[in-house]
C-alpha cells in the first residue's frame, strides 16, 4: 500500500519521507541520469502535462541520500515509484515559468506551452513517474503519470561525445560529495570567452563573499560552461533588439521590463549533457539590470551591471534555496499568496501555519505582527507585514533582507537557516 503524505504538510517545509527506511541508491539506480522532457501547456484555468522525450547521460550528480524525501514542496513534484508496490524511490520538487505565467493577464486570453526538463537517477527496473502541479492554494491543478522502462530503445543517449567545453571555476570537492553548480555562458561569442572567464570569477566571488555561502564554499563546485553564441549580448524587446544567442534569452518576460529569462529549457540541458551539474546559473553578456530565478530550475542574470553581485545572490536564493521575494507593492497586482494558505517558501508566512516557519527563532514576547522601527533592520527577527508582492496579509522575518533589497549585506537569519538546511538535505547520505 502506497504511503501518502498530504500536500499541506509538504507546503510547510517539513522533512518528509515516503517510507520507514532509507532508500539505498545502489538498490534502485545506476550511476547515470534519466532526463525527462515535458511540455506544460494551458491557460489560467486549464493545465496539461505531456511527455516530450527521454534521454540518458553518463553519471548522476544529484543527491544520493534522502531519495524518497522532500524538504520543500515547490509548485510541482516528481515522484518515482515501483509499479507493483507503489514504493517511492525518488522525489523531486520544482517551480516553473509556466505556473508563474498562469497568474499573468495574458493567460486569461490565450493558451501557451512551455518546455520543462527534470533529471532523476537512472532506474534499474521499470518505474512509474508521477508529475503533479499545484496552485496557489497548494492543491493539485494537473497531474500526469507515465511508465519508464530503462531498456526502452528510444531513450536517447546523450553527453557521451561532443560535450560543451567546460572547466571547474571553483572545486570544493568530488562531484559525488558536493553540490555541482553549472555557470552557463549566454550571449558570449567565441571572441567573448575571455570576458566570460572574468565574469565567472566575479560570480563565484560574489557567492563566496555572502553568508551562508561564504562558510559553505567547500560544499559547492562551480563549473564554467563555454556555450558559444552567434552574437554578443541579449535580446531586449522593448528596445527592439533581438540577438542570435545560444539560449534565446530575453528581457520583458511576461511584459515585465527587467525580467530576464529563457524558454529554451531543452537547449539548456542539451548544452549541459555529460557535464557534472545539478543546479544552473546562466550568466548573460550584458550590463543591463535584470534577471530571474525559478526554484530547482535555473537562475539567470546579466554579468556586468553595477548591481550584478547582489542580484545573482538574490536570484540563487530563489533557484537554489526556494526563497520567496520579500518585497511588496500596494496590492495593485493579483495576489500570488492567498492569505488563507500557508506558502511553501520558508521565508514568508500568512500566519496560517506560522509554527512551521520561524516562530522557534523569535525572541520571547515578540509581537506578532511586529512593528518596523528602523532599528537593526537586517537581523532583528519579527513578523513584519509586507512580503510576496503584497503589502497586507503576507509577512517577512526582518525589516530588510537580501530577498527584499539589494543593499542587504547577507541573507537574514531565517533565509540563512533555510539555505543551510537545503545544503544538508542534498549532501546527507
Amino acid at each position: 500500500m502506497k504511503c501518502l503524505r498530504t500536500l499541506a504538510a509538504l507546503a510547510f517545509g517539513i522533512f518528509l519521507s515516503a517510507g520507514a527506511f532509507a532508500i539505498d541508491f545502489n538498490d534502485y539506480f545506476e550511476n547515470r541520469t534519466l532526463r525527462m522532457d515535458y511540455i506544460f501547456s494551458g491557460d489560467n484555468r486549464h493545465q496539461v502535462i505531456s511527455l516530450d522525450g527521454l534521454c540518458q547521460s553518463p553519471g548522476w550528480y544529484g543527491r544520493r541520500g534522502n531519495l524518497d524525501s522532500l524538504l520543500l514542496a515547490g509548485n510541482g513534484q516528481i515522484t518515482v515509484t515501483i509499479p507493483e508496490s507503489g514504493k517511492v524511490i525518488y522525489r523531486h520538487s520544482f517551480s516553473t515559468l509556466f505556473q508563474e505565467w498562469q497568474s499573468s493577464e495574458e493567460a486569461a486570453r490565450v493558451q501557451k506551452s512551455f518546455e520543462n526538463v527534470f533529471l532523476v537517477p537512472f532506474p534499474k527496473q521499470i518505474v512509474d513517474v508521477h508529475v503533479t502541479l499545484t496552485d496557489t492554494h497548494n492543491k493539485v491543478s494537473a497531474d500526469f503519470t507515465h511508465r519508464v522502462d530503462p531498456k526502452d530503445i528510444l531513450i536517447r543517449r546523450i553527453g557521451e561525445q561532443g560535450i560543451t567545453p567546460w572547466h571547474y571555476a571553483y572545486k570544493g570537492g568530488d562531484p559525488a560529495d558536493v553540490i555541482d553548480v553549472a555557470i552557463v555562458a549566454e550571449g558570449y561569442t567565441e571572441n567573448d570567452m575571455q570576458q566570460f572567464e572574468e565574469d565567472v570569477k566575479m560570480a563565484v566571488d560574489a557567492y563566496q563573499s555572502h553568508e551562508p555561502f561564504k562558510s559553505l564554499k567547500q560544499k559547492f563546485n562551480f563549473i564554467a560552461v563555454k556555450a558559444v553564441s552567434q552574437e554578443s549580448g541579449v535580446s531586449i524587446p522593448h528596445d527592439n533588439i533581438w540577438k542570435n544567442t545560444v539560449l534565446s534569452s530575453n528581457f520583458d518576460t511576461f511584459y515585465s521590463e527587467r525580467y530576464l529569462t529563457t524558454l529554451r529549457i531543452k537547449k539548456l540541458h542539451d548544452i549541459l549533457s555529460g557535464i557534472p551539474y545539478e543546479h544552473i546559473i546562466i550568466l548573460v553578456n550584458s550590463d543591463h539590470y535584470g534577471g530571474g530565478g525559478v526554484y530547482n530550475n535555473y537562475m539567470l542574470s546579466t554579468a556586468r551591471n553595477q548591481k550584478t553581485r547582489p542580484v545573482i545572490v538574490h536570484e540563487f536564493g530563489h533557484s537554489f534555496g526556494g526563497l520567496a521575494d520579500e518585497y511588496f507593492y500596494d496590492d495593485q497586482y493579483e495576489p500570488m499568496y492567498p492569505t488563507d494558505t500557508e506558502p511553501w517558501e520558508p521565508n514568508i508566512t500568512t500566519l496560517v501555519n506560522f509554527d512551521s516557519k520561524w516562530r522557534d527563532m523569535l525572541p520571547k514576547k515578540t509581537a506578532i505582527p511586529t512593528v518596523a522601527d528602523g532599528k537593526d533592520i537586517y537581523k532583528k527577527l519579527g513578523v513584519y507585514e509586507g512580503a510576496g508582492y503584497s503589502s497586507k496579509g503576507v509577512y517577512r522575518p526582518v525589516q530588510e533582507c537580501r530577498m527584499k533589497i539589494n543593499e542587504a549585506p547577507d541573507f537574514c537569519p531565517v533565509c540563512d537557516r533555510a539555505i543551510r538546511r537545503i545544503v544538508d538535505f542534498y549532501l546527507s547520505k
